[in-house]
């Protein structure tokens, strides 16, 4: 029964619709119907601007984080932390409260690894920011970002005798932010991906 609680503590905070909330009740528009059509930070940025953004990324990221740190409270048990943690992620890219459409567990990835291994999520934070200022192409900065986690957590030995499944958990996460991103990949390979602007708000565009 703890497995059964912790995935459900875990879908049910995911699935928050963080960015669907913030447009529909102070911009008066559905997130679904502009820019990417997508429930993400990256689209609320283009679409709405800085400060919705700041405000879709901050929560999407303590979703993450509350997530883990919950259930950690509740059960000591590190197995019922990891699923709670994925269900957290499927929650967030799969909400019910919006027809099981969502974001693409970025944000809320980074706030899962921020509880459970903060060097190594800081590390992939860096590489974010870093291929986001030389490429400004959010995709890739993701994708690279998600690919290096796995690698950073190998490195930093964290969570201990925990590790190695720490390491295949965040595989796993990372499989699924890339996945998520395959279109994305498409238009980068086909010179098609649209790039930030870091001013203002952008013009609707497709992420």
């Amino acid at each position: 029964m703890i497995y059964l609680y912790a995935s459900l503590i875990g879908y049910l905070i995911g699935a928050f619709p963080s960015a669907f909330l913030i447009a529909k009740i102070f911009y008066r528009i559905n997130i679904f119907d502009h820019g990417s059509k997508n429930m993400g930070s990256t689209n609320i940025y283009r679409t709405l601007g800085i400060i919705p953004f700041a405000a879709t990324l901050a929560i999407d990221v303590l979703k993450g984080m509350g997530a883990i740190l919950i259930t950690a409270k509740l059960f000591y048990c590190p197995v019922a932390v990891f699923i709670s943690a994925f269900f957290a992620l499927f929650g967030h890219t799969f909400s019910f409260w919006v027809k099981f459409k969502g974001g693409k567990g970025v944000a809320t990835g980074l706030g899962i690894f921020l509880a459970l291994a903060i060097n190594s999520a800081l590390s992939s934070l860096f590489v974010f920011v870093l291929v986001l200022f030389i490429t400004r192409m959010v995709s890739v900065s993701s994708v690279l970002a998600a690919a290096s986690l796995p690698c950073f957590i190998g490195y930093y030995k964290e969570l201990g005798s925990y590790n190695i499944y720490l390491t295949v958990f965040a595989s796993v996460v990372a499989a699924f932010v890339i996945y998520k991103h395959k279109t994305n990949i498409i238009r980068v390979l086909s010179g098609k991906e649209s790039k930030l602007s870091w001013f203002g708000k952008a013009k609707e565009v497709i992420e």
